[in-house]
């Protein structure tokens, strides 16, 4: 191995909170080098409630911080990325023996003025007897509230900061696993090995930043480094049902248990349902929902839809681990707090290594600037201001922020391809879109088709500019198009995928 270019900062973890911070450091001028064991977005970050959130039950916990900061961001994720980040309207049906009403509409007050809202509307009292919002529930469910909150692609969010991190200069590895870390007279040499062909680099940095959620007290102990902080790691599952009501209303439903299930329309033909919130003690890299956590999200979603959910409508389940910092509490694993904890240690050799414990995806952003505070003073660096809350992510320059003008317009712009594609490359890919469709005027412009939507120019864009390196990085986390796939467009895609990486 030659000798490692020394980086200012390397970043260990290619999820959310990674990305966050490699997008706000490139930008303040320091040299960054992110790398992931897998492909960015992996795990926890590709497997939340695709939400942008306050987080209305943190309230009943007396987390008002937390509440405040995420209802801030969602005001600035809709304006810096509002091609993948959208308005959605909440309805939350009033049951008798559950939270009482005065104590929702408090919750609701408090969540319509903590956190500066501007663009979204504000909560409500609704009637749900004999309205449209109301058709898809039970006989006896007469009213409820209206909240707003923004739906989000989860894994696109942390794939355009990555992009916007390397178009700032940094350098992103994905498939690189962490094998080897030591520090010595103020600096970090880390040995990274590539998961397909077994080749290893080294790396230099003057600090390392720790971002590898569930595996983030392995890294320190890989590093020589005593964890000071201890991790509770709760499985959130999710089912994804055939569209189950029409509307473009999520709802939220409340448990006996003061646990909370969100049923939200999903990709146009499917309602999301989740979170069940259970302990978990398994292998954060392969983690599933099981049967009780699937009997649970059906029987609550039956206490309160009029048509019955059965596991016939189930079309595809996926769960994740969420690493939350255990603040020693006896909490039940639905109340342990999402509020981020940042932790400085320095090295054997005296060199600065940040770990991140717990955060949820509406806070990234936040948290990215908060460990560039801590982190920075250590390193003896001055470097810029905060900045990521007014810059667009890549794609997100819309003309006022406004994607029903500009899906109108690239509608207009492209009369020749199908509405429903121009639409999802609009959502997906914003100004970006371009670049794929480029001069193209008729479907066959595009080139060979995987599927219905999927098309040769998309998939090279992805693998050219989004570190797509599989048919899985594309279907499930560059896009939405996996499910309903034959199995054959699979091995097709993979072998354009193979093609375009030579």
């Amino acid at each position: 191995m030659t000798e490692a270019t020394l980086f200012d900062l390397l970043i260990i973890g290619g999820g959310v909170n990674g990305a966050g911070i490699a997008r706000d450091a490139a930008g303040r001028g320091l040299s960054v080098c992110l790398v992931e064991q897998d492909d960015l977005a992996a795990h926890t970050s590709s497997a939340s409630t695709k939400l942008i959130h306050g987080g209305l039950r943190y309230l009943e916990q007396g987390e008002l911080r937390l509440v405040r900061e995420a209802l801030a961001e969602r005001e600035r994720l809709l304006a810096i990325a509002p091609h993948i980040v959208r308005p959605i309207r909440f309805v939350l049906p009033y049951i008798d023996g559950l939270r009482p009403r005065w104590l929702l509409r408090l919750g609701l007050f408090v969540y319509d003025h903590a956190g500066g809202r501007e663009k979204l509307a504000a909560s409500s009292s609704t009637r749900l007897t004999g309205t449209a919002l109301g058709a898809p529930l039970r006989d006896g469910i007469r009213d409820g509230f209206e909240y707003s909150d923004c739906a989000v692609d989860d894994s696109r969010l942390v794939v355009l900061n990555a992009m916007d991190a390397a178009e700032r200069g940094a350098q992103v590895r994905t498939r690189c696993r962490v094998v080897a870390m030591n520090s010595a007279n103020g600096q970090w040499q880390v040995t990274t090995e590539d998961r397909d062909t077994g080749a290893r680099e080294s790396w230099r940095a003057r600090a390392v930043v720790n971002a590898t959620g569930a595996w983030v007290n392995d890294l320190l102990q890989l590093a020589a480094i005593k964890p000071r902080q201890h991790l509770r790691l709760v499985k959130g599952s999710h089912l994804i049902l055939k569209r189950q009501y029409p509307g473009d209303q999520a709802y939220l439903f409340q448990s006996p248990d003061r646990r909370v299930v969100f049923a939200i329309p999903w990709e146009d033909d499917y309602t999301l349902a989740g979170t069940t919130d259970v302990p978990f003690d398994g292998d954060p890299a392969h983690v599933t929902i099981d049967p009780a956590e699937e009997a649970y999200l059906l029987e609550i979603l039956n206490r309160f839809l009029r048509r019955p959910v059965t596991r016939a409508d189930i079309v595809g389940t996926y769960s994740g681990v969420r690493p939350l910092y255990d603040d020693g509490s006896k909490a039940s694993a639905q109340q342990v707090s999402r509020d981020y904890h940042l932790d400085l240690q320095q090295g054997p050799g005296d060199a600065p290594i940040l770990s991140v414990y717990g955060g949820k995806i509406t806070t990234y952003r936040r948290l990215a600037e908060h460990a560039l505070m801590v982190l920075l003073p250590k390193m003896g660096s001055d470097e810029g201001q905060p900045w990521t809350g007014s810059k667009a992510l890549p794609g997100g320059d819309l003309p006022r922020a406004d994607f029903a003008s500009f899906n109108a317009h690239a509608l207009a712009r492209w009369p020749g391809l199908a509405p429903a594609l121009v639409t999802r490359l609009a959502r997906h890919y914003g100004t970006r879109m371009a670049r794929i469709i480029g001069n193209a005027r008729q479907p066959e412009d595009l080139g060979r088709r995987f599927g219905e939507q999927l098309t040769q120019s998309e998939v090279r864009y992805l693998v050219e500019n989004e570190w797509a390196r599989s048919a899985a990085d594309i279907l499930w986390r560059r896009t939405r198009l996996g499910l309903g796939l034959p199995h054959s467009v699979l091995h097709d895609l993979e072998d354009a995928v193979a093609q375009l990486l030579g």
